[in-house]
């Protein structure tokens, strides 16, 4: 009966140690951080084409050249 006892008092002591929440907020923040940098890679995959376009014509407008005009919105 003992062995019982012993393997249910483990078992509960496991469970109850569950409930720890040390390391809770760096699990948190690390899930945070992968949905963050998820988003930014699926906005950057989405718009590639516009996000290329706007650096080139602010490209254009960076020309330090005086007889360049500058056209940010080639389209």
């Amino acid at each position: 009966m003992t062995f019982i006892n012993d393997i249910l008092t483990k078992v509960w002591l496991g469970l109850k140690s569950l409930k720890d929440e040390r390391g809770q907020d760096l699990i948190e923040y690390a899930l945070l951080g992968g949905l963050i940098a998820a988003a930014i890679l699926l906005v950057t995959s989405f718009f590639t084409g516009a996000i290329q376009s706007m650096a080139q014509g602010i490209g254009n407008c960076i020309d330090f050249s005086d007889n360049t005009l500058c056209d940010p919105d080639p389209f």
